[in-house]
């Protein structure tokens, strides 16, 4: 028998999950996704070299709650890949609140706590939430662990994590808290093995949201995406930082109300309000559209300041690294950053940059700079191996 961990990330209306077999070291049996569950759902699971294994489609029109998803995702696993046993399941969860500084294992009360969560990050922890208790109907007896995106900032120093407001705010949660956490947890440890020596390193984990973060012996000092899933760099969406004095102004004019307001600043701005024509960075990057050629230039600006801003909280750099689907992908957005960032003795080797080579920056480079695919999947499955002693 093959005892596994299945890991989870349930969002709205789609979750993924993946299955890894314990043992001395993790190995992924299977990653599936039921998506479109609000109006049509389907079901695809594939085997870890990528082949379709299986699908299934409920018809369109049709709904299904995370419990009956999960309940179908990880019975299917159960009774279609011989001799499997699902025996623990790792949740990714965004928010762990000031209590969690790693992950943990999920009872009763700790699971009311993450739910008064939502208030602070309402996008995706109501989600993962719901994700943690659809397997506690579906499957009672099954051990569960959160791996949080906040924990790896837990420890950023006072000043990081403290706005200038009053002691009643900050008593009632208004703080830096910090996301990606889980992919930077992820990349800092393969620092160490590209780079050993680099204790100052920026990373810049670059998707459909996108954040950096100023991580100093491994640990976290400074980190864009702030208070919930919204500020920071600009993501496809979502806007990036703005200015409270003008969210104020949007309001007194009647421009918005509070509604509309949160709603235009996580799925209308960022490189969909700049270009008005794709958040989709691989659509922008190859677009002549003025627009297009303007939102990237945006995007990159943008993540220039924040380098500039960690290199001196740092007290200098000795490593940047690109992540996540456009820093993975994207040669052009990497070229025209590590151009903006010359000054900091980063010199780029193109050649390396066109193949989306592990190491893209020159020997010569006193700034190494990298490209590494971050796994979060794998981060948890480990955090929940690490937590049950699997």
């Amino acid at each position: 028998m093959t005892q596994a961990i299945v890991v989870i990330n349930s969002g709205s209306t789609s979750l993924k999950f993946a299955g890894y077999a314990t043992g001395q070291t993790l190995a992924v049996v299977c990653r599936g996704e039921v998506e479109g569950m609000l109006d049509h759902p389907r079901f695809s699971v594939s085997s870890s070299d990528g082949k379709v294994l299986a699908t299934h489609d409920w018809g369109q029109g049709q709904t299904l709650d995370h419990k009956g998803a999960l309940h179908f995702a990880l019975s299917w696993m159960e009774q279609n890949i011989a001799g499997l046993k699902i025996v623990a399941a790792g949740h990714r969860v965004v928010q762990g609140g000031t209590r969690f500084a790693g992950p943990a294992r999920i009872d009763a009360e700790t699971l009311s706590y993450l739910d008064g969560l939502t208030v602070i990050e309402p996008s995706h922890q109501p989600y993962n939430v719901q994700g943690v208790k659809a397997i506690a109907l579906a499957f009672p007896a099954l051990p569960q662990v959160a791996s949080f995106d906040t924990s790896f900032h837990h420890n950023m120093p006072e000043a990081a994590k403290t706005y200038a407001v009053s002691k009643t705010l900050r008593d009632a949660g208004v703080r830096h808290w910090g996301y990606h956490g889980i992919s930077y947890d992820y990349i800092s440890r393969q620092v160490k093995k590209v780079a050993p020596a680099a204790r100052r390193v920026i990373a810049a984990h670059l998707g459909g949201g996108a954040s950096m973060c100023a991580m100093l012996d491994g640990r976290s000092v400074e980190t864009t995406m702030a208070f919930a899933g919204l500020t920071g760099l600009p993501m496809a969406t979502r806007s990036g930082d703005v200015p409270a004095d003008v969210l104020f102004y949007i309001l007194r004019r009647g421009l918005l109300d509070v509604a509309g307001l949160e709603k235009s600043l996580y799925h209308d701005a960022g490189l969909l309000g700049l270009s008005e024509l794709s958040g989709d960075m691989r659509e922008l990057q190859d677009s002549k559209d003025p627009r297009a050629i303007a939102a990237v230039d945006y995007f990159v600006y943008s993540m220039t300041k924040y380098a500039g801003a960690y290199a001196a909280v740092l007290g200098g750099l000795d490593a940047f690294v690109f992540t996540a689907g456009i820093g993975e992908n994207s040669a052009s957005v990497r070229a025209a950053l590590c151009e903006k960032l010359s000054w900091l003795a980063i010199t780029l080797d193109p050649a390396a940059n066109a193949r989306n080579a592990e190491r893209i920056s020159t020997p010569e480079s006193r700034v190494s700079v990298w490209v590494i695919p971050t796994n979060e999947e794998l981060m948890i499955a480990e955090h929940t191996a690490s937590v049950l002693g699997l």
